[in-house]
């Protein structure tokens, strides 16, 4: 992928144009695809980039094939700022203020950037703001990440912090409950009514919540599996879990 540390190159259809509708001001530069008649959701990317006052270049298919790295790239890259995470002091002010339900993600440990896409995609979907994740031995918001999300990245928060296990202290302290996703645990996540301020922790592919982590959450809890299968996929299983949140609460 070409850039520096401070460019990036986000590439699909879906990614740039929420990037161009969230952040304009972060676009240096749109490349598309030299053709006769674009698509419609070229165009609109086009005009929307034109509109901003951003840069369009048109480029041979081979040129978008090496920026993204061998990714779909639907036809259209765009150069960009790199991904800005907030900082945790900011969420911590932030949900002091925030009343009734919020819920916080917390992924400990994911390396998969299209799983991290997809939990971002599904957690933007049922309104959470706010995303944790290390700095060490995880994935971060790469152009890979932003293309599975299908720019719900633009979306959300998303705080790196250096010590997970300080990160839910604080947020104990906030008021926040901790519940873990864990295969292993006994009780089924449809048995408990969760409470309004929650911070939900997924592990990482395979091995899942570390146990320093899992020692912090307040309860555990697991997806009931009646197939012959042992276990989900942590992108599916996040996403079972945040949808029944999201029914509890509509419900409440």
């Amino acid at each position: 992928m070409e850039g520096n540390e401070k460019t990036r190159c986000y590439f699909g259809v879906n990614p740039v144009a929420e990037k161009l509708r969230s952040s304009p001001k972060e676009v240096f530069e749109v490349m598309m695809i030299r053709s006769g008649q674009p698509r419609a959701a070229l165009r609109a990317i086009h005009d929307e980039a034109r509109r901003q006052g951003i840069p369009i270049r048109y480029v041979e298919p081979g040129v978008l094939d090496r920026l993204a790295d061998g990714g779909k790239h639907q036809g259209v890259v765009a150069k960009v700022a790199s991904y800005a995470y907030r900082s945790f002091s900011d969420l911590l002010q932030d949900l002091s203020s925030t009343p009734g339900h919020d819920m916080v993600l917390l992924l400990d440990g994911l390396t998969d950037p299209r799983n991290f896409g997809a939990l971002l995609r599904t957690a933007e979907a049922v309104g959470v703001r706010h995303v944790v994740i290390p700095k060490d031995r995880s994935v971060g918001v790469t152009p890979a990440v932003v293309k599975t999300s299908a720019g719900a990245v633009h979306h959300l928060r998303i705080y790196r912090v250096s010590n997970l296990r300080q990160a839910i202290l604080s947020l104990k302290q906030g008021g926040y409950w901790v519940v873990g996703l864990d295969a292993e645990a006994q009780e089924d996540l449809y048995e408990r009514i969760y409470p309004e301020k929650l911070l939900v922790v997924l592990g990482a592919e395979g091995s899942g919540i570390r146990p320093l982590i899992r020692q912090e959450c307040d309860f555990l809890v697991s997806i009931p599996m009646r197939g012959k299968i042992a276990s989900l996929n942590v992108a599916v299983a996040g996403g079972v879990f945040l949808y029944e949140l999201l029914r509890q609460e509509r419900q409440l």
